[in-house]
């Protein structure tokens, strides 16, 4: 009689446990909005062009200037030993989704599609260089 008491009693736990399961969870869309997407791109710029050693931006540092009044968060790449110079590179966002837009002198060289290749797969939610 016990068995069977243990049996029903494990029974209902099971099915009571079946009711709390939840469902499997969807994928989080990344924030779109301007701020949120340039910081996702800054940390991956940092990460993956300018702290791995990278040669193509080995001669640059990043200057990150998020905290905009302008509405226009933007990162810099500017000269390594001579960060007050004329950055050479700037992305920057805007928007609310953000609309991305990236100049200077580096897009007109050898690596600008590279940049806008990896820009907008970070600013999409992507990770890894």
């Amino acid at each position: 009689m016990t068995f069977k008491i243990a049996l029903a009693c494990l029974a209902v736990a099971v099915l009571s446990l079946q009711g709390c399961k939840s469902e499997r969870p969807s994928a989080v869309a990344p924030d779109r909005a301007a701020l949120a997407t340039m910081e996702r791109i800054a940390l991956a710029a940092n990460s993956c062009w300018f702290k791995s050693g990278d040669a193509a931006f080995a001669a640059y540092r990043l200057a990150p200037e998020l905290n905009s009044f302008s509405g226009r968060p933007r990162i810099l790449a500017v000269p390594r030993h001579s960060p007050e110079s004329r950055p050479l590179l700037v992305v920057q966002a805007e928007g609310n989704p953000a609309r991305l837009d990236a100049f200077g002198p580096m897009m007109e060289g050898s690596q600008a599609e590279r940049i806008r290749k990896d820009v907008t797969r970070w600013a999409s939610g992507g990770r890894g260089c």
